[in-house]
């Protein structure tokens, strides 16, 4: 097996690259490397191999691997999948360090596919070679040259080199990010896509750029979460070196659907876990893909927020009508428009700025004057009041940008808040200066408020311990009292199981009780007539259980009833929510929710990666709606918070077991302050 360094060289840096089955033509996709290489000024030494010619676009050409006059660091093969593999192998063979697959007809191509896979997964196994790929378009380094890519779009002239780093799972998106950016006056200094991911991920590629000292910051495309722990372990390297990253992903995965399965899963959906994941690592997710082009500059400027904000901004305009575009947008992510506090209105003043009254400053006629606008952003930037100053500049940035948007340029790299310009007209020249001196800058309302809400929302990662990975295999539902045996130290509402048939017993417990029908087939017992509640005797007890058994009959045609639960009821001054699932991809998730048989209409949840310590399960309660019901609103009576807390940290602490895949407590009743919680339904999955 070859070290970390020597593939992250190769991968990224290498000093002699192998084109395989590279065309003559240079307007065939196989012909691009070699032509974007040259115009780049590639330094190192390239090899073309093409078994049926001599030449290649005018240079040399090698029949095969073997036949190269030394052995490559890195080889990109174009050719199709069959050519591809023996290709692989023949890299493996010579001790080729990285390998870069262009083409497909793996995972998704059918029977042959499928075998194709099967070969890469042995040769991957092996780990004698890195791939990157298949289905990998290519990737670039941007200050060495090496623009080992068949994507079109690197044709274009004086490749805009900085320090942003570009990893997608798709690759012509490389191809945008690169024309876009450009036309932003953003720089790059790599960009690669991963393709398929069958060796290396978006997390190996991105740290293999992490000590790279032209690279500032990281921008991912990301399609799906697959290899979640690879990026893990990179966004926590990343922010221990204070390398911000911005991340796009698409929406939700084919696993939905099966999500649905509890009330736990219709809640954790795939989107909403990737959300939870992201944020937990550090990671700034837009929602937009012009967001992530123009959050970067912001990223750079905004330090992440070690405990939960929603950002304070401070308006200074020139156009009302533009501000309120902005404005309308950010508070609708969550972001606090602020006004000027009384000393600020006062420096203003001083300055002779009128402050007016308004949440935002508005310099409508005044701002078209250099030192009105200088003097307003000085003092928004040195207010107490304020996160974040965002400047909305009106038709003065298109015709006379030496007014309103020098004063920008002047103070980017001044101390004080940091701050952005939203130009409302279309303004390309002052777009053009503003984004090459760094200064934040946005041309729409949309992704203005994208930016900077994502910005002030993003947090350092808050990271739980790794626990263990069940791979997919089979399961089988407990039955709920098997599930209560599993809840560790979390109170449970006394309870007996009783067979049906049988005289029913004295109690261990007093009336009323609720009896429920004992059956793992029957995870969703109310829908099935499977519960009935407020039983104050024994007759009443056993009349209850003879009509669960008619219920049962009739809706569930096949399914009979042997056993029932019986429990004590509890009055309490609430009811939650909390589970536990393991994402396929990501891995355990806690919920917790507004409790009963309506938790999804209620819609008022809150997430978080698994395990959760009381601090982080304390946060979870403050973030929920009915909370301000369970803590005594309107004189109501106030609910043990603190033994719920603890609960979510019990049933958290579920994803430490080593075969517990799904776990849901639905309702646990939150008593009255001082006197616990209790939980009176449990549904648990299990490895079979």
């Amino acid at each position: 097996m070859m070290t970390v360094d020597v593939w992250q060289k190769a991968l990224l840096r290498p000093d002699s690259i192998a084109l395989v089955g590279v065309s003559d033509d240079v307007g065939k996709t196989s012909g691009r490397p070699l032509r974007f290489l040259r115009a780049a000024g590639y330094g190192g030494t390239i090899f073309p191999v093409n078994p049926t010619r001599e030449t290649v676009q005018g240079e040399r050409s090698y029949p095969s691997l073997s036949a190269l006059p030394e052995v490559p660091e890195h080889a990109f093969i174009l050719t199709d999948a069959q050519r591809a593999l023996d290709a692989l192998e023949e890299c493996e063979a010579l001790g080729i360090p990285v390998a870069t697959v262009l083409a497909t007809g793996f995972a998704e191509a059918g029977e042959m596919g499928a075998a194709n896979t099967e070969r890469l997964h042995a040769l991957i196994s092996r780990r004698r070679l890195r791939v990157l790929g298949p289905s990998s378009i290519g990737l670039a380094q941007l200050h060495h040259g090496m623009t080992l890519t068949a994507n079109a779009a690197f044709a274009e002239p004086d490749l805009p080199k900085g320090g942003l780093f570009v990893a997608s799972h798709s690759g012509s998106l490389i191809g945008a990010m690169l024309s876009r950016g450009k036309r932003k006056g953003l720089g790059f200094a790599g960009l690669v896509s991963v393709g398929g991911e069958a060796d290396l991920a978006i997390g190996d590629v991105c740290m293999a750029a992490l000590d790279d000292p032209d690279v500032t910051g990281f921008l991912l495309f990301l399609e799906h979460m697959r290899h979640a722990d690879r990026l893990r372990s990179f966004a926590e390297m990343a922010a221990m070196r204070g390398k911000h990253v911005a991340a796009f992903k698409l929406g939700r995965s084919d696993e939905a659907a099966e999500l649905a399965q509890s009330h736990t899963g219709s809640l954790a959906g795939a989107d909403a876990v990737a959300d939870v994941f992201l944020r937990s690592c550090g990671i700034a997710r837009v929602t937009s893909f012009e967001g992530l082009l123009e959050v970067a500059p912001l990223l750079a400027r905004v330090p992440a927020a070690v405990l939960p904000r929603r950002g304070r901004v401070g308006v200074i305009t020139t156009t009302g009508g533009g501000a309120a575009m902005a404005v309308d947008q950010l508070a609708g992510r969550g972001v606090d428009i602020v006004p000027a506090g009384d000393e600020t209105r006062a420096r203003l003043a001083e300055l002779g700025i009128a402050p007016g009254r308004s949440r935002i400053l508005d310099l409508t006629l005044a701002g078209t004057r250099y030192d009105v606008m200088r003097a307003a952003i000085e003092v928004f930037r040195a207010a107490p009041e304020f996160d974040l100053v965002l400047v909305c500049v009106g038709s003065s940035a298109r015709f006379n940008p030496d007014l309103a948007v020098q004063p920008a340029l002047d103070l980017i790299d001044t101390a004080g808040h940091p701050f952005a310009v939203f130009l409302v007209p279309d303004a390309p020249d002052a777009t053009r200066r503003l984004a090459e001196a760094g200064v934040p800058v946005f041309e729409d309302p949309e992704t203005c408020a994208d930016a900077v809400a994502t910005a002030l929302h993003r947090q350092t990662p808050a990271l739980p311990q790794i626990v263990p990975f069940i791979a997919p295999c089979a399961e089988r539902t407990l039955d709920e009292a098997e599930a209560y045996g599993r809840l560790g130290t979390l109170p449970v509402a006394d309870w007996v199981v009783l067979d049906v048939g049988a005289p029913v017993p004295e109690l261990p417990f007093g009336y009323p009780v609720v009896v429920k029908v004992l059956d793992a087939a029957i995870p969703h017992k109310s829908d099935a007539g499977g519960v009935i509640v407020g039983l104050g005797s024994a007759q009443a007890l056993a009349e209850a259980i003879e009509r669960i058994q008619a219920n049962i009959a009739n809706r569930l045609p096949g399914h009979s009833v042997s056993r029932v639960l019986v429990q004590r009821m509890r009055a309490g001054v609430g009811e939650v929510l909390i589970g536990m699932r393991r994402d396929p991809q990501i891995g355990p998730m806690v919920v917790l929710a507004a409790g009963g048989i309506f938790t999804e209409i209620y819609r008022d949840s809150v997430m978080r990666l698994a395990p959760v310590d009381l601090e982080g399960a304390k946060a979870m309660i403050a973030t929920l709606k009915v909370t301000q019901i369970l803590d005594g609103a309107r004189g109501r009576t106030k609910g043990d918070l603190d033994a719920l807390a603890r609960a979510v940290v019990a049933v958290s602490n579920l994803a430490l077991c080593d075969d517990i895949i799904e776990a849901e407590i639905n309702p646990l009743i939150v008593l009255p302050k001082g006197e616990g919680v209790a939980a009176v339904d449990a549904l648990i999955r299990v490895r079979a």
